[in-house]
């Protein structure tokens, strides 16, 4: 069975069929999903499905994007949510200077205190981090008792290896498929076996030959097969690293 460790059922385009199709996952051999939250509204809906379904489980956090509403009490919501049995990370929280809708210094402070919460409530963290690599890696470095996944990794192989001396995870959702990933590729062929995770930070990034549509948890196996041929593995092989190392990454029993 596949762990998807990011995912955004929470999101608009599956308010069609979202049930039905996750009523599928197990047939098609996704065992567990993370729903990650990137406000306070999505968060809240991670943790009603992770009620819904005993495969999904939570994280609450605000994004990047939502940085500019992250404040004390925003952050005392989060802390509350968080008691939630199935709730087992923060996130996805982190900076993002590609489209910089919120100022980089407002993204770095809502970033903070988002690890601090972790910190303190000692629970991983689901971090987005996009063209802000020296920034990212600075945040994380200030909180050394405190470590998660890269998702959606976009970083150098020289950072990944950093990021894993440091306790950290990494992960690769489809963009491992495209003809143009040169970078990613690079890091999954290098990093060390039992620091990486496949997601599909779906409804975005379906992989070959899905490309441009609409991207579900049953297309993850596309992921799998992918790095076993990187990795010189069996898909087999692959399935049971990776679903383990997601188990140990937010700390659920394999």
């Amino acid at each position: 069975m596949l762990f998807d460790t990011h995912a955004h059922y929470d999101a608009k385009r599956f308010d069609n069929d979202r049930h039905e199709l996750l009523a599928s996952m197990q047939q098609n051999g996704v065992g567990r999903i993370l729903n990650a939250g990137c406000d306070l509204e999505s968060s809240r809906m991670a943790i009603e499905l992770a009620h819904q379904y005993n495969f999904i489980y939570a994280a609450v956090g605000s994004h990047p994007d939502d940085a500019d509403h992250v404040d004390g009490a925003l952050v005392d919501t989060y802390r509350e949510l968080a008691k939630e049995d199935k709730v087992v990370a923060i996130g996805e929280i982190g900076l993002d200077y590609y489209y910089e809708d919120v100022p980089r210094e407002q993204q770095k402070k809502a970033f903070r205190m988002q690890m601090e919460l972790a910190r303190a409530l000692h629970l991983p963290v689901i971090v987005h981090e996009r063209d802000a690599h020296g920034d990212g890696l600075e945040i994380v470095k200030e909180f050394p008792d405190v470590t998660g996944v890269f998702h959606c990794y976009s970083g150098s192989l020289e950072m990944a290896r950093e990021l894993v001396k440091l306790g950290w995870y990494v992960g690769f959702t489809g963009v491992l498929t495209f003809k143009n990933a040169r970078k990613a590729l690079e890091v999954a062929e290098n990093v060390p076996l039992h620091r990486i995770v496949l997601e599909t930070d779906c409804p975005y990034m379906a992989p070959e030959p899905y490309r441009g549509k609409r991207c579900d948890s049953t297309m993850l196996p596309r992921m799998a097969e992918k790095l076993a041929q990187l990795r010189d593995k069996t898909v087999e092989e692959i399935e049971q690293i990776t679903w383990e190392n997601g188990c140990r990454l937010f700390r659920l029993k394999p």
